[in-house]
């Protein structure tokens, strides 16, 4: 990596760390005021920051960028309103810094209490989703850490203009403008910040699986791993076809491009026939590509949905797009088996009024989030309550699932004693 490049984040993280230490000392009200405004003054550039976000959607455009990417790239004034809207919520919740966790009196009248405490300095590294700027951004503040950030090339334009808003409102309410900061050189930089061990406390990866693999494998500063999204919706021979139905459907084609939309259906053959000529009609009429098994091929082409054979590499594929993985298994333990083969421990959803089904089904399915008869779209941390996420943790250690407040602080013991020695 260049030397301009480790002096640039050096620098960033040591203004950050400034940063970090006045942020640790702001009583909630002072946050949740900020935050307040950063809403405001977001919602009120939503004109200059939509006309950013055209020229990177031109780019990605001409460049040849996938219908699915530009989704996740695009910002409309409805969208921007959403983005002002989470910071809204980021207030309403409560501050995690000073939360006692735990604490006791020891016999010697030692007093000792674990609080949560913010990591300090954080590391984003993303790709095109500039909402991310702002829910990293604000999610930072609350939990009383600096943000560095670093935005995919293909939101350049809207990066820079919401790091801007959100800069200059936290020095026209007197809070340090370091607290976040955006990172706009190349890959160097990347490299640079995720081996700044010492200088960066936290980096947190959240994108493909190319730049999630990369960070990990790179990395000397603490990483927490974001995981694809490879889910599946189970439809149980015990479930409400009805039900099964619209939660498939939505699971799919709500938002096809993110990483909680389902990519897989598996059916169980007791119910396949009734189920399957319904559900893929609904599917191919949403312009769904079937991705199905030999057994899944009929009823598709009855239903009149587009259709190929699926193979491996789609059961393992995080689609991201208007295509589905269907087939059809003997049991819930083939189903249980192929999940736990191609699923990439994100979220996975089961159909069924069997509560022994259910049961077993969210005891063995080793995945952040376990639906019973939900859509997988829920997993999120605004649907969660928490107002907004930094990301969907994937691993076991330390956080799981989506990543919100409590995620993004550590813990510190407190000892208070009058004179105890250690004999």
């Amino acid at each position: 990596m260049s030397e301009e490049s480790v002096e640039r984040v050096r620098v960033a993280a040591e203004a950050a760390r400034v940063a970090s230490r006045r942020l640790a000392l702001l009583p909630r009200a002072k946050k949740d005021a900020a935050l307040l405004a950063m809403a405001d003054a977001v919602e009120q550039a939503s004109e200059r920051v939509v006309a950013a976000n055209a020229d990177d959607v031109r780019r990605g455009e001409e460049a040849g960028t996938r219908a699915n990417l530009l989704d996740r790239l695009r910002l409309t004034p409805e969208r921007v309103s959403a983005v002002a809207q989470a910071l809204r919520d980021l207030a309403a919740l409560p501050d995690p810094v000073g939360e006692v966790v735990r604490g006791s009196t020891l016999a010697n009248g030692l007093q000792i209490t674990q609080v949560r405490v913010p990591m300090g300095v954080v590391g984003m590294i993303y790709e095109a989703r500039p909402n991310v700027t702002v829910d990293a951004a604000g999610l930072g503040l609350k939990s009383g850490n600096a943000m560095i950030l670093r935005g995919g090339s293909a939101a350049a334009s809207t990066n820079a203009a919401l790091v801007d808003v959100l800069r200059g409102t936290l020095a026209e309410r007197g809070l340090p403008a370091d607290a976040v900061q955006l990172l706009e050189g190349g890959r160097d930089d990347v490299r640079a910040l995720v081996t700044a061990r010492g200088l960066v406390d936290l980096v947190i990866p959240r994108g493909g699986a190319d730049l999630i693999q990369t960070v990990v494998t790179t990395a000397t500063v603490p990483v927490i791993e974001t995981g694809i999204g490879n889910v599946h919706v189970y439809v149980d021979a015990a479930a409400d076809l009805d039900m099964a139905r619209a939660i498939a459907v939505n699971s799919k084609t709500h938002r096809p491009s993110v990483c909680n939309a389902a990519e897989s259906l598996l059916v169980h053959e007791a119910v396949a026939e009734e189920f399957l000529p319904k559900v893929l009609a609904e599917l191919g009429g949403a312009g769904v590509l079937v991705h199905g098994d030999e057994r899944t091929a009929t009823f598709a082409e009855q239903a009149g949905a587009a259709y190929d054979a699926v193979t491996d590499e789609d059961w393992a594929a995080e689609h991201l797009a208007l295509e589905m993985s269907v087939g059809v298994v003997p049991s819930l333990d083939a189903a249980i088996e192929h999940i736990t083969t191609y699923g990439s421990q994100h979220t996975e959803s089961i159909v069924t009024e069997d509560r022994s089904a259910a049961r077993r089904f969210v005891a063995e399915i080793d995945a952040a989030v376990v639906m019973v008869n939900a859509s997988t779209r829920f997993t999120d941390g605004g649907e969660f309550g928490f107002g907004a996420e930094i990301g969907i943790s994937t691993q076991k250690l330390h956080a799981r699932g989506p990543m919100a407040l409590q995620e993004l602080t550590s813990t510190k013991w407190i000892v208070q004693g009058d004179g105890q020695v250690r004999a």
